[in-house]
């Protein structure tokens, strides 16, 4: 049964609004007339850490029902619906830094002194963000790792550590797409027919590029050269053993199983029990990309407010940024997914079972 309030709701009471109006101090203020711009600074940083609040709790649900080993449908679609709505709060935080940068430099010179050695490392939902997705200790840059000890209290670093100790969003998946069925289905082993597929699809370029009149031979050898490097790289995929090497190398962080699934919903998307997993891969794929732009976003702010300073908190400022843009992505493998996609016209036709397997079909029953 709905259970109804009895007590009249205020606006300002419900929403806190005391507390949250109340808290910002300008630092400068303590040293005399405050800094006019400081203020827009402190709110910025507050709505920043607001909103990484709820993408935390979006996220928790989301690992939440990754960690059931049979995942309804019902539930991949609530997955996919939170997936985009962090990539919506993401794309918010990204048009947000735009709000930031109607600071000049000089404004920011006002205060920025008075803020050492506050950094925004010490964000701790951030790095519980970071931690969440699949970012971890040992893949970060050196100066990340040591921060952590330096930057951060004993007890904070005890809930990090206790943080990276579960399973993050990375693993999820990664167990998810393992479990995908479809790949060997009653005697049909797609990966036999993809890999003729590709056979194909790559010979008939080889004939297209030796066939080619508009090449001279120069141009000719270095696009079969090419095309024996992308021969290569299926060849990596499609045998086991070769695939280590693309782990070893960081092409690919998932398992080969996992990168085969993702690529086989990729491939067949358009069949209807794969629309789901395909919008939850491509979800997750935007997270990473959102997040990337908005560290790069980030660094292009802190180089035209500091140039060549080092940061608050000791980094070597925009350089340091950059690195993290780079060095702490997740769901890169789904980028890599589009070198092993082929056209839809080369696509092998699945057996007649497997196709009624990935629709949705009724069946009447039998009188």
């Amino acid at each position: 049964m709905t259970q109804r309030n009895t007590k009249d709701v205020n606006y300002g009471e419900y929403l806190r609004l005391d507390r949250i109006l109340d808290a910002q101090f300008p630092e400068s203020a303590r040293f005399g007339e405050a800094a006019h711009d400081e203020t827009l600074f402190i709110i910025t940083h507050q709505a920043y850490e607001l909103w990484f609040k709820q993408i935390l709790h979006e996220l928790g649900s989301v690992l939440d029902l990754f960690d059931d080993e049979t995942l309804d449908d019902r539930d991949l679609g609530t997955i996919a619906h939170r997936v985009d709505r962090v990539v919506a709060i993401l794309k918010l935080l990204i048009e947000q830094i735009g709000v930031l940068e109607t600071m000049t430099p000089l404004d920011f010179l006002d205060f920025r002194d008075l803020l050492i050695p506050a950094s925004g490392f010490q964000s701790i939902q951030f790095k519980e963000l970071e931690i969440t997705l699949g970012v971890k200790f040992e893949r970060r840059i050196q100066y990340d790792r040591q921060s952590f000890a330096t930057r951060l209290t004993d007890a904070q670093r005890e809930h990090l550590a206790a943080l990276e100790g579960r399973p993050d969003l990375f693993a999820r998946v990664q167990a998810w797409l393992e479990r995908m069925p479809f790949l060997d289905f009653k005697g049909f082993r797609f990966w036999d027919a993809y890999s003729q597929a590709v056979d194909r699809m790559l010979e008939g370029d080889r004939e297209t590029i030796t066939n080619n009149t508009a090449l001279n031979e120069a141009q000719r050898a270095a696009q079969l050269q090419g095309l024996d490097k992308t021969r290569a790289l299926f060849d990596s995929v499609l045998d086991a053993e070769q695939f280590e090497t693309l782990v070893a190398d960081g092409f690919f962080r998932m398992s080969r199983r996992a990168i085969l699934s993702a690529l086989f919903i990729h491939l067949y998307r358009d069949e209807p029990i794969l629309h789901l997993p395909f919008q939850v891969l491509n979800g997750l794929a935007e997270i990473d990309e959102k997040l990337t732009t908005w560290r790069q976003r980030h660094a292009i702010m802190v180089h035209r407010m500091l140039g060549g300073k080092i940061g608050t908190g000791g980094s070597s400022g925009h350089e340091y940024l950059n690195k993290t843009a780079t060095q702490n992505r997740v769901f890169q493998d789904f980028f890599h997914l589009s070198t092993f996609l082929i056209p839809r016209s080369e696509l092998p036709v699945l057996p007649d079972d497997l196709r009624q397997e990935l629709g949705f079909s009724f069946r009447p029953a039998s009188r």
